[in-house]
């Protein structure tokens, strides 16, 4: 489970902004680290359902809300910027 939550992305201040499935995988990604598991029981599948929704809904309206003088930045810029940053991140000497 360690480095679960890397998978969460930043979703304020891009254009085109984040998209409903963006908001609800970042929420997954939360209740399954909060969890602790990448797939509940049975039993605890409608909680971690419902937390799911509630988190992303949460997530959603906070990104409706938030407001900045900074310009949007481009994702695929941002993906490039990433990229970078994890090769030499992850580099063999």
């Amino acid at each position: 489970m360690v480095g679960m939550c890397r998978n969460i992305r930043q979703l304020h201040n891009f254009e085109p902004p984040a998209t409903s499935r963006e908001v609800h995988d970042a929420a997954l990604q939360y209740v399954r680290k909060v969890a602790g598991t990448t797939k509940p029981s049975q039993s605890n599948q409608a909680a971690f359902d419902e937390a799911v929704h509630a988190i992303a809904h949460a997530t959603q309206h906070l990104l409706d809300h938030l407001t900045t003088s900074a310009p949007p930045k481009n994702r695929e810029e941002e993906a490039i910027k990433a990229r970078a940053r994890a090769e030499k991140r992850y580099a063999t000497a």
